[in-house]
C-alpha cells in the first residue's frame, strides 16, 4: 500500500532541519499546531515569535527580521494569509525581502471546514506579485526539500500545504526536486497532464485509467507555479501536442492560468484546464469535495480525451 502523509508535516520537518542555521527564525499566528511549526517552537523557543491572531503584523515582523539578516518562515492557514496581502505586497515583495510564507489547509480538499476556509484563490493572488516564488508541492518529501531550498533563495515566497494525507511520491527521488523545475512522473506521447498539490496523485490515477484505454499520458508535478518551468512545457507540447492542467484552485489565475499565459506567448497546443470552475466550495469530506468540484480522477481523464480530440 502507498505510504500516505500530509504536506504540512514536510514543512514542519524542514523547519527542524533548517534550525542548524542560526539565522532561521519562525513566526506563528496562533496556528503552529496546525501548520506544524510547533516542532520548531518546542526545540527553539528563543527563535520563535508568536504574533497571535495578527497575520498582518506577522508579515511585517518577518520583513523587519529579513531586513536585519534573518531568514523568517511565517505560517498560518492559506485563507488567513490573504488578510496580510497588503503587507506581503508593500512590506515584503516590493522591497524584495526574503520572508517565506506558508499557507496550510489550502484548496477545497480541506473539506469539512467549509467554503469560508477553503482558499481557492491564494496561488493566483501571490503569483501576481513581483519577486515572489509560488509553490504548491504534492507530497511530504518534496515539501520538505523545497522548503529547505527556500532558505537559500534570497527571495520572498508563498507555499501552499495541505492538512489531508496524500501519497508519498518522492522517497528515493529527492535529488530531482528543485524550485522552478517540474518533475516528470510518467511518460506518454498522447497527452501531458500538468498538476500540482493533491491533484498530482489524482493525475497519476487518471493516467493509469487512460492507459487501460490505450491512451498514453505524461504526468508532470509542476510544484512551482512561479517561476514556471517554461522549457518543460515547450518539451511537452513538442512530444505530446495536447496539455491538461489539474489543480485544487480556481481555474482563473492558478496553474492553468500560468500555463495558458506561457503557451499563448511561446508555443501552441490544445489546453484543457481542470480546476474549481470559478465558484466557492462547500462543506464535505475531502474526497467528496474533489467530486463536487469535478476535479477528481475521472474528470482529469475526460479532459485528456478532450485535449487529444482538439489536436490539429
Amino acid at each position: 500500500m502507498t505510504n500516505m502523509a500530509a504536506t504540512r508535516d514536510g514543512y514542519g520537518q524542514a523547519l527542524l532541519e533548517l534550525a542548524s542555521n542560526p539565522k532561521v527564525v519562525v513566526l506563528e499566528a496562533d496556528l503552529g499546531k496546525s501548520t506544524k511549526s510547533l516542532h520548531f517552537r518546542k526545540a527553539h523557543p528563543e527563535r520563535t515569535v508568536s504574533c497571535g491572531i495578527g497575520e498582518q503584523n506577522m508579515l511585517l515582523v518577518g520583513a523587519g527580521l529579513a531586513a536585519s539578516g534573518y531568514i523568517p518562515f511565517a505560517s498560518t492557514f492559506a485563507i488567513f494569509t490573504e488578510r496580510a496581502f497588503e503587507q506581503m505586497r508593500n512590506g515584503v515583495a516590493r522591497p524584495n525581502l526574503a520572508v517565506h510564507v506558508c499557507g496550510s489547509h489550502g484548496g477545497t480538499h480541506t473539506g469539512t471546514d467549509g467554503s469560508s476556509a477553503q482558499s481557492i484563490e491564494d496561488l493566483a493572488i501571490y503569483r501576481t506579485l513581483p519577486n515572489v516564488i509560488v509553490m504548491h508541492p504534492s507530497d511530504i518529501v518534496s515539501t520538505k526539500i523545497l522548503t529547505m531550498q527556500l532558505a537559500e533563495t534570497g527571495s520572498p515566497s508563498y507555499t501552499r500545504t495541505a492538512r489531508n494525507k496524500t501519497p508519498v511520491l518522492y522517497e528515493g527521488r529527492e535529488n530531482e526536486i528543485k524550485i522552478g523545475k517540474g518533475i516528470v512522473l510518467k511518460e506518454g506521447a498522447d497527452v501531458a497532464i500538468v498538476a500540482c498539490g493533491v491533484m498530482v496523485s489524482q493525475s497519476i490515477e487518471a493516467a493509469e485509467a487512460l492507459a487501460a484505454e490505450g491512451i498514453n499520458a505524461t504526468v508532470v508535478d509542476m510544484h512551482t507555479l512561479k517561476p514556471l518551468d517554461g522549457a518543460l512545457i515547450d518539451r511537452l507540447v513538442a512530444s505530446c501536442g495536447a496539455i491538461v492542467t489539474a489543480e485544487d484552485h480556481n481555474v482563473i489565475g492558478g496553474l492553468g492560468g500560468a500555463v495558458a499565459e506561457y503557451m499563448t506567448s511561446n508555443t501552441y497546443a490544445p489546453l484543457e484546464r481542470v480546476g474549481v470552475q470559478d465558484r466557492f466550495g462547500e462543506s464535505g469530506q475531502a474526497d467528496e469535495m474533489l467530486e463536487v468540484m469535478q476535479i477528481s480522477t475521472p474528470y482529469i481523464a475526460e479532459a485528456a480525451k478532450r485535449a487529444i480530440a482538439r489536436k490539429g
